[in-house]
């Protein structure tokens, strides 16, 4: 896909819709483990696997933040044609995401118990988390290698073969899925080792494709080239230490859930769970500003910039008001799919409570997303981790700690500081945002006014 000539909002359209599938079958990865032990394994074994989301976010996301810079670099290097540098950073980014893999699956299965006791988790919910999160994390290295790939594939353009590979992984999930809770009664442990499982099938399956490929995209050996290394990391430590940071917002936010009773915390999760197709899909649209913008950068052409920024914050804004008003009105009848039992009504209600604040704001984190989206392909880093450190997670740890007391047993106090946060860090992403695209425009002109010597 050529992104840096000609209209641009049909190409990126064709761009995201693939990511958008992706991202969401990649989520039904977890949607399956929750709706599995919901009907078949009981609440205390949903609310296992919702409390272990925001810690294993909170791990992996320091690593999965890296896949970012991979992907920035490579749209930034095919965009200026450095085919050989792309070939360098290939080899970088697959050698580095095994190694990661390794450390982060190491570090899970070891901290898994003391980390959730650390999050105040309930004792009945506690035994069915601690095995679920240690076979979950035992397809950290096929987890990493996958995104840290498919990053690098998107950035050229290629959104469908990600796609197809995670169909088969996410085939190969639900199946074992069933057959481990009910044709073995494992319970949380059981979706833990079957979504394990379907990581390595997407890592095997891009790898070999990479591997036989005659496109620029091919694999190339395993070697740590220091300087694309480097270049990845000042790119994409930040979008991971971002990533950290919201995640551990989400885990002292998710502590505080942990202290109402496990029907609300069943419900909690259930709504988030929801909440996570919406994000998804307006997340692809963060990938499409990122990647457009990247290529159209390490081409020269800032121009493009404006017209790419606006058509994605349209795109987000349609994708985010569309999505959450089918949460908002049918969100009932969906929560139903997790909930089962005696329970279910008051899980329902719980549920419910969360969307109406959250989900129907959540346009609101689209496009904060997007903002965030353009300063990255634009190759900044540490201004739009320091605006979301600050304006979201930093926000949502202080009001957990001064606002959430003045209302005790209130937990719609907690769920209102999600859109507030949104609206602060999105204002001051965009507010980045003008500057930047102003300062590349100027050196543009600028060089276009400096006449080269003659001899």
């Amino acid at each position: 896909m050529n992104m840096t000539e000609g209209p641009v909002l049909g190409k990126m359209i064709r761009f995201t819709i693939p990511v958008m599938a992706s991202g969401i079958l990649q989520l039904l990865f977890n949607a399956a483990d929750v709706a599995v032990v919901g009907q078949f394994a009981g609440d205390a074994a949903m609310a296992a696997v919702g409390s272990c989301g925001a810690l294993i976010n909170l791990i992996i996301n320091l690593f999965i933040g890296l896949s970012v810079g991979a992907g920035v670099i490579a749209a930034q290097e095919l965009g200026a044609r450095r085919y050989e540098e792309v070939d360098k950073l290939i080899s970088t980014a697959l050698t580095s995401s095994i190694i990661g893999g390794i450390a982060v699956m190491i570090f899970g299965i070891v901290m898994a118990r003391p980390l959730l006791l650390l999050m105040d988790t309930p004792e009945d919910v506690l035994a069915e988390a601690v095995p679920y999160m240690r076979a979950y994390f035992c397809g950290m290295p096929g987890c990493l290698v996958y995104n840290y790939m498919a990053a690098i594939l998107r950035s050229s353009g290629d959104t469908k073969r990600p796609l197809f590979f995670l169909t088969a992984a996410g085939v190969v999930n639900v199946a074992l899925n069933l057959v481990m809770v009910l044709g073995f009664g494992m319970g949380a442990i059981g979706v833990g080792i079957a979504t394990a499982a379907s990581q390595y099938v997407a890592a095997g399956a891009t790898l070999i494709y990479m591997s036989k490929t005659k496109t620029s995209l091919r694999l190339a050996g395993f070697k740590v080239y220091g300087k694309k290394l480097l270049r990845m990391i000042t790119i994409g430590l930040p979008a991971g230490m971002q990533g950290c940071m919201f995640s551990l917002s989400n885990v002292i936010i998710q502590s505080a859930v942990n202290a109402y009773p496990t029907v609300t915390i069943a419900g909690n999760t259930a709504a988030g769970n929801l909440e996570g197709f919406v994000y998804t899909a307006m997340n692809s649209v963060y990938h499409t500003a990122l990647t457009f913008i990247g290529q159209n950068v390490g081409a020269g052409k800032f121009e493009r910039i404006k017209k790419i920024a606006f058509q994605c914050a349209g795109m987000v804004l349609v994708i985010g008001l569309a999505l959450s008003g089918l949460l908002v009105f049918f969100g009932d009848k969906l929560l139903l799919i997790y909930a089962s039992g005696e329970n279910r009504d008051l899980i329902v209600q719980a549920g419910m409570n969360r969307l109406s604040i959250i989900a129907a704001t959540y346009f609101l984190c689209g496009l904060m997303d997007v903002g965030c989206g353009i300063l990255r392909g634009m190759g900044k880093a540490v201004q739009p981790m320091i605006v979301s450190l600050l304006g979201s997670c930093v926000f949502r740890i202080i009001w957990v700690f001064t606002v959430c007391p003045l209302f005790p047993g209130q937990i719609m106090a907690l769920y209102i500081s999600y859109p507030i946060s949104w609206i602060v860090t999105g204002g001051v992403h965009y507010i980045f945002c003008v500057y930047f695209y102003r300062r590349l425009m100027k050196r543009k002109k600028q060089a276009e006014l400096t006449v080269p010597a003659t001899t």
